[in-house]
């Protein structure tokens, strides 16, 4: 079992932190905050090498109050790409261990120079990695996992791991994802591909169509020249979908219901899809129809890094800025124009 960690005596007392002072405005600010303390059994200090911005983050303590106490030190960015400090005896990491994570937005983020998290989030770093991109993997990774293989119940993750019974169950089934250049929809398209999915239909711009085929899609939609509900009327029979990721909000999340077929799954991150449900669309019955927000698992980053190191998917980078620029890193991740993950170096180091 393991026991509280004690930190090494030569650590600074304070550290370069960004804070949001403001849960009603995306204004941060880099100042400097005491070095944080264990206070948790299970709590791991990282020396912060990487991290990313996360799509509407800057909202979260306003949206979801439940989920993000009102006293929790407002530091952004839940993923993280680090070197362990100090760890409990007994949790299996060590000082010096490289590793990668996404950290509860429930607890302060990792957009400052040392970091606390629980073992449970933390996984080894894939070796084939680089810091900046191993810290645009784990909540992309994490979410799109959860999404096909624990939320939705059509896909068998088996298959990843050479199971072709589960590959064959799972060539039966048509996977469309939206916004599926972006970072969370990069990789349901590499793993509903690696799973052997028989149809991965990419929505995405025109101008991210050739890197969501590179990525695995079989179909790729331009939602602005061709949108969903006019491209599934064309051959309703032949294009509906048995798994449908929504990973855009807004009008694109209402779209989905048209593309899923009846009796199918419709799994959302982005807000609660019977919300969106159209009214000509209002006798469709699913057998799934979920918003869920993602679990931050060390155990299943542990099974995503050997297909990593293998080559067999891999995270996207978009751009790298340095910490005192997240604000420009934040606007152009709200901008939606990514293709992958903005990342943010937060000691200066380059690898």
């Amino acid at each position: 079992m393991a026991t509280q960690t004690s930190l090494p005596p030569n650590l600074p007392s304070s550290i370069r932190t960004v804070l949001q002072p403001d849960k009603l405005s995306s204004k941060l600010i880099l100042t400097t905050t005491q070095l944080p303390q264990p206070s948790h059994p299970d709590d791991v200090l990282v020396k912060v090498h990487t991290t990313c911005p996360g799509a509407g983050e800057l909202w979260w303590m306003r949206d979801y109050p439940a989920v993000i106490p009102a006293d929790k030190l407002a530091v952004p960015c839940s993923d993280l790409c680090g070197q362990v400090v100090a760890a409990p005896v007994g949790s299996g990491f060590r000082d010096g261990d490289e590793v990668y994570a996404r950290v509860s937005p429930s607890r302060p983020g990792c957009a400052r120079e040392y970091t606390l998290a629980r073992t449970s989030e933390l996984a080894p770093k894939p070796a084939s990695l680089n810091f900046a991109e191993a810290a645009a993997a784990p909540l992309s990774a994490l979410t799109a996992w959860q999404a096909l293989f624990v939320q939705a119940d059509s896909l068998d993750a088996a298959a990843l791991h050479g199971d072709e019974a589960a590959r064959r169950r799972n060539g039966s089934r048509r996977v469309l994802v939206t916004g599926a250049a972006g970072g969370v929809g990069s990789w349901v398209v590499q793993l509903a591909a690696l799973a052997g999915a028989g149809a991965v239909v990419a929505v995405c711009s025109a101008a991210k169509a050739e890197a969501a085929r590179r990525l695995g899609a079989t179909e790729v939609v331009d939602y602005k020249a061709n949108p969903l509900p006019e491209w599934i009327a064309e051959d309703r029979q032949g294009r509906e979908c048995d798994v449908v990721i929504a990973t855009v909000g807004g009008p694109m999340l209402a779209q989905c219901w048209y593309a899923v077929r009846e009796g199918g799954e419709l799994i959302s991150i982005t807000g609660d899809p019977a919300a969106a449900r159209p009214a000509d669309v209002a006798d469709k019955t699913l057998a799934k129809c979920s918003f869920f927000i993602v679990e931050p698992l060390g155990r299943i980053l542990r099974e995503i890094t050997p297909l990593i190191d293998a080559g067999k998917v891999h995270p996207v980078v978009d751009s790298v800025f340095e910490l005192k620029d997240i604000e420009a890193a934040f606007e152009r991740v709200e901008k939606g124009k990514a293709q992958g993950k903005v990342v943010v170096q937060v000691d200066g180091l380059r690898s």
